[in-house]
């Protein structure tokens, strides 16, 4: 049987459900016998996502041009999509933001407001990725397969989200142990 092709990003959140993949342990052996991690922040060092994915798993909200455009690749380019944690469902802390009223008032809040010795705006192109007038989940923008909500999900929740995958089965998402928040 071939391996699943297997992708995770990284969006808009703070690196939390990657660490709680991480501490999957001993079964991140047996999953490496199963997957090919073809794209991943944590585990490879691809720089462009590529394509026929089976499975990915999104971390973090929608904030700016750049997650915007990856994660349309990554709908565009993978099988089966799950939205990784409470940000990627929810938009959660990173939507915190939103309170501002758009990209402009968030810039001059953390850059001129905040800024310590020589507040200034990051003007120069490729600084700051341009933001997006407020951060979105990811369903709100793509199609998404499955969610798994957590603040990050446990080892637990995201080992029984993937083994039914790969044995080609729907995972169950039922039950608090599965969808509880935070």
């Amino acid at each position: 049987m071939a391996k699943i092709k297997l992708a995770t990003i990284w969006l808009c959140g703070c690196s939390g459900c990657h660490m709680s993949f991480l501490d999957l342990d001993e079964w991140l052996l047996e999953l490496a016998e199963k997957v090919d991690v073809v794209y991943s922040p944590v585990a490879s060092d691809v720089k462009e996502y590529p394509k026929d994915v089976d499975v990915c798993l999104v971390e973090g909200g929608v904030a700016n041009e750049e997650n915007l455009e990856l994660i349309r690749i990554a709908r565009e380019r993978t099988k089966f999509l799950i939205s990784f944690g409470d940000c990627a469902v929810t938009a959660n802390v990173p939507a915190l933001r939103n309170m501002l009223g758009g990209a402009e008032p968030v810039l001059k809040r953390c850059y001129l407001e905040l800024g310590d010795a020589n507040p200034q705006l990051p003007n120069f192109p490729g600084i700051v990725p341009e933001l997006l007038d407020r951060v979105r989940p990811v369903h709100e923008l793509v199609h998404v397969d499955l969610f798994m909500p957590g603040c990050p999900p446990p080892a637990d929740r995201i080992q029984a989200t993937i083994e039914p995958l790969l044995r080609g089965e729907k995972p169950v998402m039922e039950g608090r142990e599965m969808i509880k928040f935070g």
